[in-house]
């Protein structure tokens, strides 16, 4: 794969990719599929570690903490360093620690060694998501919203099938069929060394250039209130998405009396239309604006959550399809307009915010559960259905930054 010469100046190189380079970034999706789909098997495994190691629900939560530790609170660490001292394997280094954290899940015989496990698995994810933002940034040939369309859709593929594989292959098998999973950790690591050929190319033939300019093109006051209102409309998308991930097949059993089978279907129309959004949303931001994706993915979904919980089956499957496709539209703008605001630091902006939807994803379930509790799953969907109100917060966004 090779790089056009461009004299234009600091930050040309990312705008210099040939079309080939696309390639990268289908590259990375797929191994967004092959990480979340590992990640996913962690929380699979969760009844049938309690039955084998008699733990409590605090141990169980400590193991999800562990992997939400690493996976959600260092990325903004590990993109902020990796902005100013790139490393050029990272990215297949980083499986390598999912890899190794697999096979302890394979294999543990104590409960220390799960949570060293979860932690490595999350660490590997950590390294992920801020690398391979940034590569796909790289080889998107300046449309950043397509690029991370392509690359985010491969983690909402991942996180809906993940599930559907672990039922297959490790309740069946007991806790040692994690180790099947290690393949899909190897595939991930050989496609991504040849992603970082590609990258270590690309820093080569970028050497000569000035750095990328890092000056704010707004005041640092607007940049920062700016970056706050993303991160709450960031906020606001990941409660709504934890209570259809965690709650709606249960409320879909209450509310029509469905089977569990039937809840399972609800809740893949729900992931489907979540994948098919983020794969519409980057393409239209390139075409319309960032901004513009924003204000219709984030307030235009008030009506349909409004009519959500009285709807009958037909209309909630329905409402339930354009709520995911719309909403998930707005992530890829979300990042792509947070990274606009803050030049040259792309790894760090990813982290923070891939690691703070992560971590905002499994507070609000806790959250949400306590609710359901103490006043039933059906009020869950109700107060959820204003959260859209605070896609208003847009207004406060700058014009989009070109």
């Amino acid at each position: 794969m090779r790089i056009i010469p461009d004299s234009s100046g600091a930050g040309a190189a990312s705008r210099a990719v040939t079309p080939a380079a696309f390639s990268v970034v289908v590259a990375l999706s797929i191994c967004h599929f092959l990480n979340d789909t590992m990640q996913s098997v962690l929380a699979a495994i969760y009844p049938i570690l309690k039955t084998n190691y008699d733990l409590s629900f605090t141990q169980i939560g400590l193991l999800t903490f562990a992997f939400q530790f690493t996976a959600s609170l260092l990325q903004p660490a590990i993109g902020a360093f990796t902005d100013r001292r790139p490393i050029g394997y990272a990215l297949p280094a980083g499986t390598g620690f999912t890899l190794i954290g697999l096979l302890l899940l394979a294999t543990a015989g104590y409960y220390g060694l799960l949570l060293l496990a979860a932690a490595l698995v999350g660490f590997g994810s950590a390294v992920f998501h801020p690398e391979s933002s940034r590569i796909a940034r790289l080889a998107s040939g300046g449309r950043h919203g397509t690029a991370q369309s392509v690359f985010q859709v491969g983690g909402n593929v991942g996180t809906a099938t993940g599930p559907l594989l672990a039922a297959f292959i490790i309740v069946p098998n007991g806790q040692s069929s994690v180790a099947w999973f290690a393949f899909a950790a190897l595939c991930g690591i050989a496609i991504l060394t040849w992603v970082s050929r590609w990258y270590a190319a690309f820093r080569r033939a970028s050497a000569g250039r000035p750095a990328d300019d890092r000056t704010l093109l707004h005041s640092r006051r607007r940049v920062i209130i700016a970056l706050v209102v993303l991160a709450l409309l960031v906020f606001t998308k990941n409660i709504y998405v934890a209570s259809f991930s965690s709650f709606y097949t249960f409320y879909v059993i209450e509310r029509f009396g469905v089977s569990v089978q039937d809840s399972q279907l609800m809740l893949f129309l729900f992931l489907g239309a979540m994948a098919a959004g983020t794969l519409i949303g980057g393409p239209i931001g390139d075409r319309i604006g960032a901004k513009a994706v924003i204000w219709v993915s984030i307030l235009g979904i008030l009506p349909f959550t409004l009519m959500l919980p009285y709807a009958d089956l037909f209309w909630t499957a329905m409402l339930t399809v354009i709520i995911g496709v719309v909403l998930a539209s707005a992530f890829p703008a979300i990042i792509v307009f947070a990274q606009e605001l803050v030049p040259g630091r792309v790894g760090l902006i990813a982290g923070v915010f891939f690691g703070f939807a992560f971590g905002m994803g499994g507070i609000a379930a806790a959250v949400l559960g306590q609710v359901a509790d103490a006043r039933g799953i059906v009020y869950v969907y109700e107060v959820c259905a204003f959260l859209p109100f605070l896609g208003l917060l847009t207004i406060l966004l700058p014009k989009n930054i070109r």
